[in-house]
């Protein structure tokens, strides 16, 4: 049998007036029992206080709670229990319907900044402990999906509440760089992903110098390529232009050495090309560096992507390819 209507909003006006202590009272209190060691009981008490300030419709205080919780937490290296305050603390934010901006943004980088940054061990012998190895290499993937699912939540409320449609540039690059710093294996086109959708090509052509140092003989240039054709897929011109620029300046420095290949050339010409209106120069371009463009089939989907972009060439399947493998790792 359902409640009357007025019996509901009676029962919620009661919740609001529930008499619940200061914040503070119970931030003190659990950092005590996380710093007896009960990192579980913490855990319970963090997710508990918090639903009752949520109940109350008291969202500013369940955030309190939760933000120290997740920092609380991942000061401890309890990233499990820290990512899970983590992501409660955005569902929070969406339950509050608290819109994007600049506050609210420093308290997801506070959170993500106490998310642990252990290197892993570079070099291993005959001797060393293999179990040793599994064991870091477990716990990196277990930082690396607990910081993910963070993050993640954060792009989807940031979408929601704030004026970006693919989600925060700031937490984009958040996203690329602990991936990037934390994984064991590093899936470069995923970070390639957030970071076209970040804010800073010159972080990106750092990071993108560290990476060709460790890439396979001869994938440089795919590299520096498949990052330019994502900015341009996006219409972004300009950070494609200000990430090749920043590559020469540290070929300048001699911290890279430059490609040279038909690929590099490609990608040259077609940044000339783009700030003009030439289709037929970016068709003539297309044929006769097919050879090089078919090194990976998804620069022809970019490619696609561009023309549309900076030509109005309808494609007769936006989502197929590469884009939509995309929307369907993202998802």
């Amino acid at each position: 049998m359902s409640s009357h209507p007025l019996q509901k909003t009676m029962s919620r006006a009661r919740s609001r007036r529930i008499v619940l202590p200061p914040v503070q009272e119970h931030i003190m209190k659990i950092e005590d029992v996380v710093d007896s060691g009960d990192y579980y009981g913490a855990q319970q008490m963090y997710k508990s206080v918090s639903a009752r300030y949520v109940a109350a419709e008291r969202y500013s205080e369940a955030l309190d709670i939760l933000q120290s919780g997740a920092c609380t937490q991942l000061k401890h290296e309890q990233v499990t229990c820290g990512g899970e305050l983590a992501v409660l603390f955005v569902e929070t934010l969406i339950k509050g319907k608290v819109p994007y901006g600049d506050n609210t943004l420093e308290r997801v980088r506070k959170i993500y900044q106490n998310f642990p940054q252990i290197p892993l061990p570079q070099h291993f012998g005959e001797d060393d402990d293999v179990q040793q190895l599994s064991e870091a290499l477990g716990a990196a993937k277990t930082r690396v999906e607990g910081c993910s699912s963070f993050l993640k939540a954060a792009l989807k409320w940031s979408m929601e509440f704030g004026p970006h449609k693919s989600g925060s540039p700031e937490i984009h690059v958040m996203l690329a760089t602990y991936v990037y710093s934390e994984s064991p294996e590093v899936d470069m086109t995923r970070v390639t992903y957030h970071l076209v959708r970040g804010n800073n090509p010159k972080k990106f052509a750092s990071m993108l110098v560290n990476f060709m140092g460790k890439c396979y003989p001869g994938e440089d240039d795919m590299a520096i390529a498949r990052a330019v054709l994502m900015y341009l897929s996006l219409g972004n011109l300009r950070d494609a232009n200000c990430l090749i620029d920043e590559l020469k300046k540290q070929e300048e420095c001699g911290e890279l050495e430059f490609p040279d290949s038909e690929l590099i050339e490609f990608i040259i010409y077609l940044l000339l090309t783009l700030q003009r209106d030439a289709l037929p120069l970016f068709n003539m371009l297309r044929a006769n560096y097919k050879p090089s463009i078919e090194r990976e089939p998804s620069l022809n989907e970019f490619l696609d992507e561009i023309a549309e972009k900076f030509y109005g060439v309808r494609r007769r399947n936006p989502l197929q390819g590469i884009f939509g493998d995309f929307l369907k790792m993202m998802g």
